[in-house]
């Protein structure tokens, strides 16, 4: 039975925004040629491929139903198709702690033997190198085995990939060395795909966590909440930046004047105290009203959801400033004042002239501020002011992986796959917004 979350409805249609915008944009030249330009960076291109495999499996982890088989022992659980995907490693869950790839425990458990002799030993997992009658001997010629067969799947499956592009590419055009930036791109993930795939069903590929959780299984859930945390929250502030920043440039007087001291007074007061009091008020109007919450994946959704809209309301006013000025420089350009004495009412005004010219500005701002926000949620949840804590983050992992640190031995896997994660979304996010802005900005063209 299907299930459509706030975030997955809203997810979808920032997702669907650019496709139906595309139709009114295409034949439009000043549109178009900064993406030509966007495009023709091999960095660009090949930041771009990261962010699909991102957006890919941020998509499959948002399309949730109640699967049929849950029977008595959950009837109101919630999975997604990337659950489904995934299944191996969300249901081979240990005692604790395992290092990546590892056949035993990472702490000593008492012992028995048949004998009735006890010792503190490191006890073989139950899910993780269970195939292996001798893993001393057996663990390592078997994981070589697994990631050329991994290797070989992935190289199969991208050089069809490659023989379809290569097919669907002009051939009386030479190739640019952007085009061949995205498919070394593409290949990589490919066979990084291969590999990971060929040895999760057996291993632990990231290790586990305290509860014995799969983390490369939580890594990949982390990625939904990323993605959502930087794009509904532009989504929240755009609203209140675009609006209120063209009225107070436009208008001016007294409209400005007010527009400008609510902001003002906004940014006098820390940003994490007005995000700690709205999550505050949040969690009581959960608690008062938690009996209609169905399940526990709604309450979290919900509250994934509230973090999204309290960022965006405490995230705009940045933007707006930087709307106000350029709007207050684009109502005394020649073209807006001979419209205005020629009788064209004001609302068209704002859409035709003066909304087409700050879409520029707009673009680049919400491409630059998407990697702070994604780093926002971890800094958030860290604080333990983000989202709930049944929600897989990359902010959970790392606040989790605090204590873990101070362990002897040192429990590093779950931090490193966190940041590494994060790393990789933030980095092809600032390098592609990056590329927009030298595309964008008329100052650099």
């Amino acid at each position: 039975m299907p299930v459509i979350l706030w975030t997955d409805a809203l997810f979808l249609l920032v997702l669907l925004g650019p496709a139906l915008l595309l139709p009114a944009i295409r034949n439009r030249e000043p549109f178009i040629r900064p993406w030509r330009s966007v495009l023709a960076s091999g960095t660009a291109r090949a930041s771009l491929v990261i962010l699909s495999a991102f957006v890919l499996i941020g998509l499959a982890d948002s399309i949730h139903y109640r699967p049929a088989d849950a029977g008595g022992t959950d009837p109101d659980e919630i999975i997604s198709l990337l659950d489904r995907w995934l299944d191996g490693p969300r249901h081979h869950s240990e005692k604790t702690y395992s290092e990546p790839l590892a056949a035993y425990a990472h702490t000593r458990e008492a012992v028995t033997d048949a004998a009735g002799a006890t010792a503190w030993l490191y006890p073989r997992l139950q899910y993780g190198g269970r195939h292996l009658h001798d893993p001393e001997r057996e663990r390592w010629p078997d994981i070589r085995q697994r990631v050329g067969w991994g290797l070989l799947k992935a190289s199969l499956l991208a050089g069809l990939l490659w023989a379809i592009t290569q097919k669907l590419h002009r051939r009386n055009k030479p190739e640019r060395p952007s085009a061949a930036a995205a498919r070394i791109t593409l290949l990589l993930l490919c066979l990084l795909t291969g590999v990971v795939a060929e040895l999760a069903n057996d291993y632990h590929v990231l290790g586990t966590d305290k509860v014995g959780e799969d983390v490369l299984y939580q890594s990949l859930k982390s990625v939904r909440t990323g993605l959502l945390m930087g794009i509904l929250t532009t989504v929240a502030t755009l609203p209140l930046a675009l609006g209120l920043g063209v009225m107070a440039g436009y208008f001016r007087g007294w409209v400005d004047d007010v527009i400008q001291y609510v902001y003002t007074t906004l940014n006098a007061i820390p940003g994490v105290l007005l995000i700690a009091a709205a999550m505050l008020i949040m969690q009581a109007w959960m608690g008062r009203y938690d009996a209609s919450l169905t399940s526990l994946a709604v309450r979290a959704d919900l509250r994934l959801l509230a973090l999204c809209l309290i960022l965006g309301l405490t995230n705009w006013t940045g933007l707006c400033r930087l709307l106000r000025a350029e709007t207050l420089k684009l109502r005394e350009m020649d073209y807006v004042q001979a419209a205005r004495i020629l009788g064209v009412s004001t609302p068209r005004i704002l859409l035709r002239h003066i909304l087409p010219n700050l879409f520029h500005l707009v673009l680049i701002s919400l491409a630059l501020d998407f990697s702070s926000l994604v780093l926002a949620e971890a800094v958030l949840s860290y604080v333990n002011i983000g989202v709930d804590p049944a929600t897989y983050s990359w902010g959970n992992m790392i606040n989790s992986a605090r204590l873990e640190m101070a362990r002897e031995p040192v429990v590093w896997w779950s931090l490193a796959a966190a940041f590494v994660f994060m790393f990789s979304l933030v980095l092809a996010a600032n390098l592609f917004a990056d590329a927009v802005r030298d595309a964008f900005d008329p100052r650099r063209n």
